[in-house]
């Protein structure tokens, strides 16, 4: 139990008072879970970049601001009387529990890929769970009955609808891999991304609305596909992509300004001999 001083419980009185409609702050008392989703999210990719930078300090800091996004969700939860902080630490208490009986309980597993398997059966045991629970209440709202066990469910329920793209991606396909539904090795998906490719290049030259963006999703996902076989996160993968290019594309910049040269006035072919100096000091 935390002591009345405790950082926690000072966190969580703030937050209330934030919210207090009376003497809160107006900003925050107009708050709900959609307007400040957004900024969940953008704090979630602010403590992976303090990570990928090496930032300690930094991490500790952006850490404390997912925290204040969890703690404001569960103030909104509690003014509704659907369920508070204790109840989110709860849940996560009971579910870690309920994954790791190897560790809180008398399991004992051969192997770390039996550990793995296990640990896969109980998630999906949980998402069964969820989604029958859920169809059940949506039924009970509705004032319908529902028949115990006949809920339907998918091997790719549970999967987070506003998750970045590669990523959901990634999760998808792992999610049909473990029903078998997956490529034997990577030379099949080195030939789906070349007809991937070449309807790219057809749809282009039909011109037809809208199929080009179309192929070029299907080819996006066969990339992640590529990447999955190659045991590459493809999130990161493009990340560090990202870092290459802006590194390199902000020394071009000041290599240009050393030239007193506008990036603009010059050729493409200066910019790219910029572009290979700028690669030399790597």
């Amino acid at each position: 139990m935390d002591s009345p001083d405790s950082p926690l419980i000072q966190l969580l009185g703030i937050m209330r008072r934030l919210r207090d409609p009376d003497t809160g702050c107006a900003w925050d008392i107009r708050q709900n879970f959609h307007t400040i989703a957004p900024f969940t999210v953008e704090e979630a990719y602010e403590v992976a970049d303090a990570i990928e930078r090496n930032d300690l300090d930094d991490l500790r800091d952006e850490l404390g601001d997912l925290l204040f996004q969890v703690v404001f969700h569960a103030q909104i939860a509690t003014e509704m009387v659907s369920f508070t902080f204790d109840d989110v630490a709860q849940s996560i208490v009971d579910k870690m529990i309920s994954r790791h009986p190897h560790v809180f309980g008398d399991v004992i597993y051969e192997s770390e890929e039996a550990m793995k398997a296990a640990w896969e059966t109980i998630k999906t045991r949980e998402r069964v769970a969820k989604t029958r629970q859920g169809r059940a209440q949506d039924a009970a709202d509705a004032h319908s009955p529902v028949t115990q066990g006949t809920a339907a469910t998918s091997a790719l329920d549970g999967i987070a609808r506003n998750l970045p793209a590669l990523k959901r991606a990634d999760k998808i396909q792992r999610r049909a891999a473990r029903v078998g539904f997956d490529w034997p090795g990577i030379q099949p998906v080195w030939q789906k991304l070349d007809e991937e490719i070449a309807e790219v290049h057809s749809a282009l030259d039909e011109g037809i609305p809208g199929a080009v963006e179309d192929e070029i999703g299907d080819l996006l996902f066969t990339v992640v596909n590529l990447a999955r076989h190659c045991s590459i996160d493809s999130e990161q993968a493009l990340r560090a992509a990202n870092a290459k290019f802006e590194a390199r594309f902000r020394r071009v910049e000041r290599l240009a300004e050393a030239q007193a040269t506008p990036m603009s006035d010059m050729t493409l072919e200066q910019l790219d001999e910029l572009w290979h100096r700028s690669k030399a000091f790597e």
